[in-house]
């Protein structure tokens, strides 16, 4: 027995350094006498049973296990097979289940040779004592397993693992009074070291203050039970047995004090993994925050672009019944474009800008790329906004033309009406002289006349007719035009040709009359019948002009107005001709009057009175419409000056907002200025645009007044309000773009440690092959860029010499696929710099955070949700917890979660 002794603490012991071979020695000697006494001493056999049997089951727990003695419960194997898996982390051999002794040496045995794989010769330990429950060779066996794997990994300042572990005490004692560590019997009795221990790490558990040194079974059982309950240490120790003992058992006492280092070192571990986790996810929980927000502002842009683009095409395509709509629509839409799209465009240009922002965020961070839901993407908020402008292109040039038209069918309208009322009277006065007319009572002459002036009035119902036909054709384009009166047009036009119809019927019966009384009725008056052929027309062309002095006009230009003053002119150089034809008609009645001595005058219906009425009727309404025709030249007059003077501002404001493009195009910020003064510079270039705003607003109230003045052409300009909006909203994120590049420089210079002259650098290089500066380069050019920098892809280690050119083009390919996913062929600025800031900087990565995990979850392979909540915060422990999937593993037990798929998942590697 003494020599199995001596054999098994040589194999249990840790090698030494060659510079302490002779310490070791007699260390020897010294462990050769304690284990002579250890064998004659009960005391340290019991003491060496209840500490190793509590040891063994502070890891059993973990599978559910509890031995009473260590002599009995490994007889079996199984426990003690269960014991090594705990603590080496993998899977020993299969268990025989069998009851036989065969079957329990065979367990035993199996669980020795592991032990033995580790490097420790077990002399004299063989599995048929460890079946027969032998006390001694079986506390010597769980000492060797403690040596191997609870002792031998201390290493303190090169030490053995012994003088490792009682270097580690002495140091963390040293500022205690009353403790002097030496070691692991003596030096612990009176459990003020225990105590010091736990307060040197654990202040707040210990009141080293208060205790005392003759007080060493309250010390002792004070220290074991803190220990217990706060650091999960459960006793191994009987502290009346320690401070009745002379000398405690050393391997008793090693044990319990390496359950503190590595509860300690553990804690140490897990604090700084808990920081790096928090860590993590506070970057992951911001860009989480920032994506919702932005899911959130790309919804309510979608939702209130497609509720305006019906509202816009409402607006074009629904016809107004007035003037008065179109003008309030114009109105609207001016209030829109001023007023309610303006927020909308900033509200864009953020959403751009944030989404940038937070691209660059997750690029330096190592996460993968945010990907919007369907729908969100910036190109579908781009050609949601193209629609947008589109729909908007032309709407007020809809509303100006809906304007004219509707000015053109009230002139329509309101010349229908004349035309209709002078039809009207003029057929209700003709069919009251065909009821009136008393044949009968007529003797030849007045037949005669009758019948030659119904051979007269065909003329006068031929010119009546084309009157009709007029009235006709006005009311089928009105109606075509979708008038608002549509319907009363139509009515009284169909009223017209009824009451021509009845005209006709009335003058058919009329003629008949005459034939069947001509033979009664021969003599015609020649004279009356000159008069009415001369008198007819005449007061025809008397009619005619009334209504051409009495026809209202709209006119645009001056030109339109003097052209109708030229046909004005015209028609008063033809007055003195129809005034001789008057004075004919005169003197013709005159000339009937004498020869004539009774009746009327069967031709015509006409007097001269009434002609003379009519004559100095007409000469009262050439002045006015001389006046009338002089008000719209002034009229015109104005308004082409008003044009001019929005040509002005316009054409100015146009070569403006060219000069600010030109600006900022030509990059006058110059290539000396730092990137904070770029970003001051373009800050100033943007008030300097806002400075400007009066001037844009001086030209929407003129634009206002053109349209309330409804001038619809501008000769002096090519201008329109439209487009120099458009170029104004153009300026304005030409500036906004520009700046969050620069702003998007500084983040990557500051996030990635890279000093601004390699910023430069990569900038010069990127603008030396964007020879059409769009900002963009195509792969060639891009490839030359790298080289240009010193970065050649086709000279990669991985390379053969012999390549192929495909093969060789490989290392591109896949820089390709990191700057240009799509293959569009184009490399984007912001692109570039991503991909060099990558190639210049280091970034944490998913195998980190597992490894992190991994030291709070004690080296296994999953973790359980009190193990989280115990480390982390409690706002990230839930964060993960509500994240992680169960653990699958067969190792696993209930309640476990997978840490390893949680950390991929942070990068983008896996889903959850």
């Amino acid at each position: 027995t003494l020599l199995y002794t001596i054999k098994f603490e040589q194999v249990g012991s840790l090698k030494m350094s060659e510079k302490h071979s002779s310490a070791e020695e007699s260390e020897g000697e010294e462990l050769e006498l304690t284990e002579k006494e250890g064998l004659l001493d009960l005391a340290w056999e019991r003491q060496q049973a209840k500490t190793f049997t509590a040891w063994c089951n502070s890891h059993l727990r973990k599978l559910g296990i509890y031995i009473e003695s260590v002599a009995q419960d490994f007889r079996t194997g199984v426990n003690l097979i269960k014991l090594l898996e705990v603590i080496s982390g993998g899977e020993i051999a299969r268990l025989e289940t069998g009851k036989m002794r065969i079957h329990k040496v065979n367990n035993v045995k199996k669980a020795l040779d592991f032990v033995a794989s580790k490097g420790v010769n077990l002399i004299g330990i063989g599995a048929e004592e460890i079946v027969d429950g032998n006390l001694k060779m079986t506390l010597g066996m769980i000492w060797t397993i403690i040596l191997r794997f609870a002792i031998q990994d201390i290493s303190v300042e090169e030490m053995s693992a012994k003088e490792g572990l009682l270097l580690w005490c002495q140091k963390k004692t040293a500022p205690y009074k009353n403790v002097n560590v030496t070691n692991f019997h003596t030096s612990f009795k009176d459990g003020l070291a225990f105590c010091a221990l736990i307060h040197r790490h654990r202040p707040d558990l210990i009141d080293y203050n208060h205790l005392r040194k003759d007080n060493a079974v309250y010390n002792l059982q004070y220290a074991f039970e803190v220990a217990e309950k706060e650091l999960d240490i459960p006793i191994m120790l009987d502290a009346n047995d320690i401070a009745s003992t002379m000398r405690p058992d050393e391997r008793a006492i090693m044990t319990y004090v390496s359950s503190y280092y590595h509860a300690f070192a553990s804690s140490q571990q897990a604090s700084q993994a808990a920081n790096r986790i928090c860590k993590v996810l506070n970057v992951n929980q911001e860009n989480e925050n920032l994506m919702e927000e932005y899911e959130t502002l790309a919804s309510g842009l979608i939702e209130w672009i497609e509720h305006m683009i019906p509202w816009i095409d409402q607006m074009r395509e629904q016809r107004a019944s007035s003037k008065a709509e179109v003008k309030a629509r114009l109105e609207e839409f001016r209030t829109y474009r001023l007023t309610v799209k303006p927020p909308k465009t900033e509200e864009k240009g953020k959403l751009i800008t944030d989404y940038n922002t937070l691209q660059t965020k997750l690029r330096l961070s190592n996460r993968p790329a945010f990907l919007p839901s369907e729908g969100k993407l910036i190109m579908d908020i781009e050609q949601a906004w193209d629609n947008l402008e589109t729909t908007e292109r032309g709407v007020e040039h809809h509303l100006m033309q809906e304007l004219i038209r509707l000015e053109r069918l009230e002139h329509l309208f309101a010349r229908f009406s004349q035309k209709c009322d002078s039809l009207a009277a003029w057929i209700t006065e003709t069919k009251s002289f065909f009821k009136k007319d008393n044949i009968a009572e007529c003797d030849l002459n007045e037949l005669l006349g009758k019948i030659k002036s119904d051979d007269a009035f065909d003329t006068d119902m031929g010119i009546h007719r084309e009157r009709l036909d007029q009235i006709t054709n006005l009311a089928q384009d009105m109606v075509q035009q979708g008038f608002s009166k549509a319907a009363e047009v139509a009515a009284r036009s169909q009223a017209m040709n009824g009451m021509w119809e009845n005209l006709l019927q009335a003058r058919t019966k009329h003629r008949e009359d005459l034939e069947m009384a001509r033979e009664t009725q021969e003599k015609i008056d020649g004279m009356r019948l000159d008069f009415a052929k001369k008198a007819n027309p005449f007061n025809n062309w008397l009619e005619g002009a009334r209504e051409d002095l009495l026809d209202m006009f709209v006119c645009h230009s001056i030109e339109e107005v003097n052209s109708l003053v030229t046909v004005h002119e015209e028609f008063k150089a033809c007055l003195p001709e129809f005034h001789q034809i008057f004075l004919d008609i005169q003197q013709m009645q005159q000339d009937i009057d004498v020869v004539a001595t009774f009746g009327s005058n069967p031709y015509t219906n006409l007097e001269v009175d009434s002609l003379g009425t009519k004559w100095n009727e007409l000469l009262q309404l050439i002045p006015q419409r001389d006046q009338l025709l002089q008000d719209a030249l002034v009229k015109e007059k104005k308004k082409d000056e008003l044009r001019k003077t929005f040509a002005n501002h316009a054409n100015w404001f146009a070569n403006w907002t060219a000069e600010e493009q030109l600006k900022i195009s030509e990059s006058t910020m110059g290539p000396d200025l730092t990137l904070n003064e770029q970003l001051h510079y373009l800050g100033e270039l943007l008030e300097e645009v806002e400075a400007y705003k009066p001037q844009y607003e001086e030209l929407e109230n003129l634009n206002k007044m053109i349209q309330n003045e409804v001038i619809f052409n501008n000769p002096y300009c090519k201008h329109t309000m439209e487009s120099l909006n458009v170029s104004w909203e153009e300026l304005h994120n030409s500036v906004a773009r520009q700046k969050n590049a620069v702003e998007n420089q500084i983040l990557v210079r500051d996030s990635k440690g890279i000093n601004e002259e390699q910023v430069k650098e990569m900038k010069s290089a990127f603008d030396h092959f964007d020879k059409n500066d769009d900002g963009k380069l195509d792969h060639f050019e891009f490839r030359a860029c790298l080289v240009s920098l010193g970065y050649n892809v086709d000279t990669e280690e991985h390379l053969v010499n012999n390549a192929s050119e495909s093969e060789r083009q490989s290392d591109f390919e896949r820089v390709l696929q990191m700057v240009d996913p799509d293959m569009t062929g184009q490399v984007t600025f912001q692109a570039f710099m991503d991909f060099m800031t990558q190639e210049a900087s280091d970034m944490d990565t998913a195998e980190q955070i597992i490894a992190s995990f991994r030291v709070l979850a004690g080296d296994k392979r999953y973790i359980m949700p009190e193990e989280i909540r115990r480390e982390l915060p409690s706002h990230q422990a839930e964060y993960c917890i509500a994240r992680m999937s169960p653990y699958e593993g067969h190792d696993g037990i209930p309640g476990s979660l997978d840490y390893m798929s949680f950390a991929t998942a942070l990068y983008g590697q896996s889903d959850l």
